[in-house]
Protein backbone atom coordinates (compact mmCIF):
# COMPACT_ATOMS: atom_id res chain seq x y z
CA UNK A 1 0.00 0.00 0.00
CA UNK A 2 1.78 3.12 -1.04
CA UNK A 3 -0.52 6.17 0.22
CA UNK A 4 1.38 9.69 1.51
CA UNK A 5 0.08 10.53 4.38
CA UNK A 6 0.72 13.50 7.02
CA UNK A 7 2.90 13.45 9.74
CA UNK A 8 4.68 14.69 13.29
CA UNK A 9 7.92 13.55 12.30
CA UNK A 10 10.60 13.74 15.42
CA UNK A 11 14.27 13.77 13.94
CA UNK A 12 17.97 14.98 15.15
CA UNK A 13 20.28 17.43 13.01
CA UNK A 14 24.20 17.30 13.02
CA UNK A 15 24.65 18.94 16.52
CA UNK A 16 22.12 16.15 17.79
CA UNK A 17 19.31 18.72 18.57
CA UNK A 18 15.90 17.91 18.71
CA UNK A 19 14.07 18.83 15.48
CA UNK A 20 10.77 17.83 14.83
CA UNK A 21 7.65 18.71 12.50
CA UNK A 22 5.12 17.77 10.22
CA UNK A 23 5.94 16.07 7.02
CA UNK A 24 4.50 13.47 4.59
CA UNK A 25 5.37 10.12 4.70
CA UNK A 26 4.48 7.24 2.97
CA UNK A 27 2.79 3.81 4.32
CA UNK A 28 5.10 1.73 2.62
CA UNK A 29 7.51 3.10 4.65
CA UNK A 30 6.08 2.99 8.10
CA UNK A 31 7.79 0.39 11.17
CA UNK A 32 6.64 -3.43 11.09
CA UNK A 33 3.26 -4.47 12.61
CA UNK A 34 0.38 -6.61 12.20
CA UNK A 35 -2.00 -3.88 12.12
CA UNK A 36 -2.34 -0.83 9.99
CA UNK A 37 -4.60 1.71 11.52
CA UNK A 38 -6.46 4.80 9.80
CA UNK A 39 -5.90 6.92 13.01
CA UNK A 40 -8.68 9.44 13.80
CA UNK A 41 -7.00 11.61 17.12
CA UNK A 42 -4.04 11.13 19.64
CA UNK A 43 -3.60 12.96 22.44
CA UNK A 44 -0.69 15.08 24.03
CA UNK A 45 1.02 13.64 27.43
CA UNK A 46 4.01 15.41 29.44
CA UNK A 47 6.11 12.51 27.60
CA UNK A 48 5.04 14.11 24.18
CA UNK A 49 5.93 17.52 24.84
CA UNK A 50 9.32 16.18 26.44
CA UNK A 51 10.05 13.94 23.16
CA UNK A 52 9.07 16.72 20.50
CA UNK A 53 10.77 19.16 22.56
CA UNK A 54 13.83 17.58 23.54
CA UNK A 55 13.17 18.61 27.06
CA UNK A 56 13.58 15.09 27.85
CA UNK A 57 15.32 11.99 26.59
CA UNK A 58 12.21 10.40 25.63
CA UNK A 59 12.86 9.21 21.81
CA UNK A 60 15.19 5.96 21.65
CA UNK A 61 15.04 6.30 17.47
CA UNK A 62 15.59 8.68 15.10
CA UNK A 63 13.74 9.74 13.19
CA UNK A 64 10.17 8.79 14.95
CA UNK A 65 6.61 9.63 14.65
CA UNK A 66 5.53 11.34 17.93
CA UNK A 67 2.46 10.76 19.88
CA UNK A 68 2.71 7.60 21.97
CA UNK A 69 -1.41 7.20 22.26
CA UNK A 70 -3.48 6.71 18.81
CA UNK A 71 -7.31 5.22 18.39
CA UNK A 72 -8.82 4.57 14.70
CA UNK A 73 -10.13 1.63 12.28
CA UNK A 74 -7.99 -0.98 11.04
CA UNK A 75 -7.27 -0.59 7.68
CA UNK A 76 -5.31 -3.96 7.15
CA UNK A 77 -4.41 -6.93 9.48
CA UNK A 78 -2.03 -9.93 8.93
CA UNK A 79 -3.52 -10.98 12.95
CA UNK A 80 -6.83 -12.64 13.25
CA UNK A 81 -8.23 -10.81 16.14
CA UNK A 82 -8.24 -7.87 14.04
CA UNK A 83 -10.11 -6.77 10.67
CA UNK A 84 -10.80 -3.84 8.46
CA UNK A 85 -13.63 -1.97 10.05
CA UNK A 86 -12.60 -2.40 13.77
CA UNK A 87 -12.08 0.26 16.25
CA UNK A 88 -8.83 -0.23 18.01
CA UNK A 89 -7.06 2.15 20.81
CA UNK A 90 -3.31 1.75 20.94
CA UNK A 91 -0.52 3.21 23.86
CA UNK A 92 2.23 2.74 25.16
CA UNK A 93 4.48 0.45 24.25
CA UNK A 94 7.19 1.39 22.17
CA UNK A 95 5.06 4.07 20.62
CA UNK A 96 6.17 7.40 19.95
CA UNK A 97 9.43 6.88 20.96
CA UNK A 98 11.16 3.62 18.88
CA UNK A 99 8.22 3.17 16.90
CA UNK A 100 6.19 5.84 14.35
CA UNK A 101 3.54 6.88 16.87
CA UNK A 102 0.12 8.50 16.79
CA UNK A 103 0.65 11.86 15.62
CA UNK A 104 0.18 10.90 11.72
CA UNK A 105 -2.84 9.69 9.54
CA UNK A 106 -1.35 6.11 9.46
CA UNK A 107 0.49 4.06 12.15
CA UNK A 108 1.34 0.30 11.38
CA UNK A 109 1.53 -1.34 14.97
CA UNK A 110 2.25 -4.75 16.04
CA UNK A 111 -0.84 -6.57 16.96
CA UNK A 112 -0.20 -7.07 20.61
CA UNK A 113 -0.18 -3.46 21.32
CA UNK A 114 -3.65 -3.26 20.02
CA UNK A 115 -6.54 -3.55 22.34
CA UNK A 116 -10.55 -3.32 20.57
CA UNK A 117 -12.29 0.02 21.86
CA UNK A 118 -14.32 -1.23 24.30
CA UNK A 119 -18.50 -0.98 24.13
CA UNK A 120 -19.00 2.26 26.43
CA UNK A 121 -16.33 4.51 24.82
CA UNK A 122 -15.96 6.00 21.41
CA UNK A 123 -12.37 6.92 19.82
CA UNK A 124 -12.86 10.20 20.64
CA UNK A 125 -12.83 9.49 24.59
CA UNK A 126 -10.99 6.64 24.55
CA UNK A 127 -7.89 9.60 23.38
CA UNK A 128 -9.39 12.30 25.93
CA UNK A 129 -8.57 9.64 28.21
CA UNK A 130 -5.59 8.08 26.37
CA UNK A 131 -2.33 7.04 28.55
CA UNK A 132 -3.30 9.54 31.41
CA UNK A 133 -6.63 7.94 31.66
CA UNK A 134 -5.23 4.45 31.38
CA UNK A 135 -2.04 5.21 34.05
CA UNK A 136 -5.37 6.53 36.28
CA UNK A 137 -6.99 3.72 36.16
CA UNK A 138 -3.99 1.39 36.46
CA UNK A 139 -3.28 2.92 39.65
CA UNK A 140 -7.05 2.61 40.65
CA UNK A 141 -7.02 -0.84 40.05
CA UNK A 142 -4.25 -2.07 41.54
CA UNK A 143 -5.14 -0.52 44.87
CA UNK A 144 -8.33 -2.14 44.73
CA UNK A 145 -6.65 -5.71 44.27
CA UNK A 146 -4.57 -4.82 47.25
CA UNK A 147 -7.68 -3.76 49.56
CA UNK A 148 -8.28 -0.37 49.25
CA UNK A 149 -12.01 0.61 49.33
CA UNK A 150 -13.78 3.95 49.91
CA UNK A 151 -14.64 2.45 53.37
CA UNK A 152 -11.57 2.55 54.67
CA UNK A 153 -11.12 5.98 55.02
CA UNK A 154 -9.51 9.37 52.68
CA UNK A 155 -7.51 8.47 49.35
CA UNK A 156 -5.06 11.81 48.56
CA UNK A 157 -4.26 12.72 44.81
CA UNK A 158 -0.90 14.84 44.39
CA UNK A 159 -0.11 16.42 41.34
CA UNK A 160 -4.02 16.98 41.27
CA UNK A 161 -4.24 19.73 38.59
CA UNK A 162 -1.86 17.36 35.80
CA UNK A 163 -3.87 14.71 33.29
CA UNK A 164 -3.47 11.47 35.51
CA UNK A 165 -4.32 13.59 38.59
CA UNK A 166 -7.36 14.91 38.14
CA UNK A 167 -8.63 11.99 35.81
CA UNK A 168 -7.70 9.86 39.14
CA UNK A 169 -9.78 12.22 41.22
CA UNK A 170 -12.97 11.99 38.88
CA UNK A 171 -12.31 8.18 38.95
CA UNK A 172 -11.89 7.84 42.50
CA UNK A 173 -14.72 10.07 43.38
CA UNK A 174 -17.08 8.60 41.02
CA UNK A 175 -16.37 4.60 42.76
CA UNK A 176 -17.84 6.97 46.19
CA UNK A 177 -13.78 7.71 47.84
CA UNK A 178 -13.61 10.53 49.54
CA UNK A 179 -10.81 12.32 47.82
CA UNK A 180 -7.95 15.07 48.58
CA UNK A 181 -6.58 16.98 45.89
CA UNK A 182 -2.77 18.34 47.07
CA UNK A 183 -2.03 20.79 44.77
CA UNK A 184 0.44 24.28 44.49
CA UNK A 185 -2.17 26.06 42.63
CA UNK A 186 -4.75 27.79 45.18
CA UNK A 187 -6.78 29.11 42.26
CA UNK A 188 -7.38 25.88 41.07
CA UNK A 189 -9.62 24.73 44.45
CA UNK A 190 -13.15 25.23 42.15
CA UNK A 191 -11.98 23.29 39.50
CA UNK A 192 -10.90 20.12 41.67
CA UNK A 193 -13.58 20.44 43.37
CA UNK A 194 -15.62 20.14 39.98
CA UNK A 195 -13.47 16.77 39.53
CA UNK A 196 -15.37 15.51 42.65
CA UNK A 197 -12.35 16.39 45.29
CA UNK A 198 -13.94 16.57 48.71
CA UNK A 199 -11.11 18.56 49.70
CA UNK A 200 -8.28 20.43 48.47
CA UNK A 201 -4.82 20.93 50.44
CA UNK A 202 -2.29 23.09 49.57
CA UNK A 203 1.30 22.07 49.44
CA UNK A 204 2.39 25.47 51.35
CA UNK A 205 0.78 24.19 54.21
CA UNK A 206 2.91 21.31 54.50
CA UNK A 207 6.73 21.41 55.60
CA UNK A 208 8.28 19.18 53.58
CA UNK A 209 11.85 19.88 55.13
CA UNK A 210 10.74 18.74 58.68
CA UNK A 211 8.04 15.32 58.18
CA UNK A 212 9.27 12.97 60.59
CA UNK A 213 9.50 9.11 59.23
CA UNK A 214 5.51 8.64 60.85
CA UNK A 215 3.29 11.45 61.19
CA UNK A 216 -0.31 10.91 62.18
CA UNK A 217 -1.81 8.59 59.91
CA UNK A 218 -4.77 10.25 57.54
CA UNK A 219 -4.72 8.80 54.29
CA UNK A 220 -5.95 4.83 53.42
CA UNK A 221 -4.79 5.45 49.78
CA UNK A 222 -2.92 7.58 47.58
CA UNK A 223 -2.07 8.33 44.16
CA UNK A 224 1.31 9.96 43.78
CA UNK A 225 2.71 11.93 40.47
CA UNK A 226 5.75 14.20 41.92
CA UNK A 227 7.87 11.98 43.71
CA UNK A 228 10.29 13.20 45.99
CA UNK A 229 9.61 14.74 48.67
CA UNK A 230 5.85 14.71 48.81
CA UNK A 231 6.26 11.11 48.25
CA UNK A 232 7.89 10.71 51.42
CA UNK A 233 5.61 12.67 53.14
CA UNK A 234 2.81 10.68 51.81
CA UNK A 235 4.46 7.27 52.85
CA UNK A 236 4.43 8.70 56.42
CA UNK A 237 0.91 9.87 56.86
CA UNK A 238 -0.51 6.50 55.56
CA UNK A 239 -2.98 4.60 57.47
CA UNK A 240 -2.28 1.38 59.12
CA UNK A 241 -2.58 -1.31 55.58
CA UNK A 242 -2.68 1.93 53.26
CA UNK A 243 -1.63 1.35 49.86
CA UNK A 244 -0.04 4.07 47.37
CA UNK A 245 0.17 4.03 43.62
CA UNK A 246 3.25 5.61 42.47
CA UNK A 247 3.03 6.91 38.92
CA UNK A 248 4.88 9.75 38.43
CA UNK A 249 7.86 12.24 39.03
CA UNK A 250 7.17 15.76 38.11
CA UNK A 251 8.92 16.73 41.08
CA UNK A 252 12.05 14.39 41.39
CA UNK A 253 12.99 10.79 40.97
CA UNK A 254 14.08 10.93 44.45
CA UNK A 255 13.02 9.02 47.38
CA UNK A 256 14.70 10.03 50.78
CA UNK A 257 12.67 7.50 53.17
CA UNK A 258 12.14 5.45 55.89
CA UNK A 259 10.97 1.80 55.87
CA UNK A 260 8.82 2.46 58.51
CA UNK A 261 5.59 2.98 56.97
CA UNK A 262 5.82 -0.31 55.82
CA UNK A 263 7.16 -2.14 58.92
CA UNK A 264 5.41 -0.52 61.72
CA UNK A 265 2.07 0.02 59.54
CA UNK A 266 2.21 -2.19 56.85
CA UNK A 267 1.68 -0.05 53.91
CA UNK A 268 1.98 -1.06 50.61
CA UNK A 269 3.76 1.00 47.83
CA UNK A 270 2.66 0.01 44.05
CA UNK A 271 5.17 1.10 40.95
CA UNK A 272 2.37 2.09 38.01
CA UNK A 273 3.99 0.94 34.72
CA UNK A 274 1.18 1.96 32.41
CA UNK A 275 3.86 1.45 29.23
CA UNK A 276 4.85 -2.29 29.27
CA UNK A 277 1.82 -3.81 30.79
CA UNK A 278 0.28 -6.65 29.26
CA UNK A 279 -2.60 -8.66 28.71
CA UNK A 280 -5.25 -9.30 30.49
CA UNK A 281 -4.74 -6.38 32.62
CA UNK A 282 -4.45 -4.02 29.81
CA UNK A 283 -7.70 -4.85 28.27
CA UNK A 284 -9.56 -5.00 31.99
CA UNK A 285 -8.45 -1.69 32.79
CA UNK A 286 -9.57 -0.68 29.13
CA UNK A 287 -12.73 -2.35 29.97
CA UNK A 288 -13.18 -1.12 33.61
CA UNK A 289 -12.73 3.19 32.21
CA UNK A 290 -15.97 2.22 29.63
CA UNK A 291 -18.26 1.65 32.69
CA UNK A 292 -17.52 2.55 36.40
CA UNK A 293 -14.19 3.79 36.18
CA UNK A 294 -15.25 6.30 32.94
CA UNK A 295 -14.82 10.03 34.44
CA UNK A 296 -18.05 12.11 35.01
CA UNK A 297 -16.29 15.14 33.61
CA UNK A 298 -14.17 14.02 30.97
CA UNK A 299 -15.58 16.35 28.31
CA UNK A 300 -15.26 19.70 30.73
CA UNK A 301 -11.57 18.82 30.77
CA UNK A 302 -11.02 17.94 26.89
CA UNK A 303 -9.72 20.68 24.75
CA UNK A 304 -9.27 19.76 20.89
CA UNK A 305 -6.60 20.89 18.36
CA UNK A 306 -5.66 19.54 14.69
CA UNK A 307 -3.06 18.35 13.81
CA UNK A 308 -1.47 21.38 12.17
CA UNK A 309 -1.95 23.25 15.78
CA UNK A 310 0.13 20.39 17.30
CA UNK A 311 3.72 21.78 16.65
CA UNK A 312 2.78 25.07 18.52
CA UNK A 313 1.08 22.94 21.07
CA UNK A 314 4.03 21.53 23.53
CA UNK A 315 5.55 24.52 25.31
CA UNK A 316 2.47 25.18 27.53
CA UNK A 317 3.10 21.37 28.91
CA UNK A 318 6.82 21.87 29.50
CA UNK A 319 6.09 25.13 31.37
CA UNK A 320 3.37 23.37 33.64
CA UNK A 321 0.66 25.58 32.19
CA UNK A 322 -2.11 22.98 31.11
CA UNK A 323 -4.94 21.53 32.92
CA UNK A 324 -6.99 18.65 31.92
CA UNK A 325 -6.83 16.83 28.68
CA UNK A 326 -5.46 17.66 24.59
CA UNK A 327 -6.81 15.29 21.94
CA UNK A 328 -5.24 16.00 18.43
CA UNK A 329 -7.91 15.54 15.66
CA UNK A 330 -6.15 13.57 12.87
CA UNK A 331 -8.25 12.02 10.31
CA UNK A 332 -11.70 11.82 12.07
Amino acid sequence: MNTPFKAFLIDQDENKKIVSGLTTLDVANLDAGEVLIRVHYSSINYKDALAATGAGKIIRRFPCVGGIDMSGDVVESTDARFKPGDKVIATSFDIGVAHHGGYAEYARVPAGWVVPLPQGLDLFESMALGTAGFTAALGVVRMEDNGLAPANGPVIVTGATGGVGGLAIDMLARLGYHVVALTGKEVESDYLKMLGAAEVKLRSTIDFDKVRPLEAAQWAGAVDNVGGQILHWVLATMKQAGTVASIGNAASFNLNTTVFPFILRGVSLLGIDSGYIGFPIRQRVWDRLATDLKPRQLAAVTRTITLDELPDAFDAYIKGAIKGRTVVRIGA
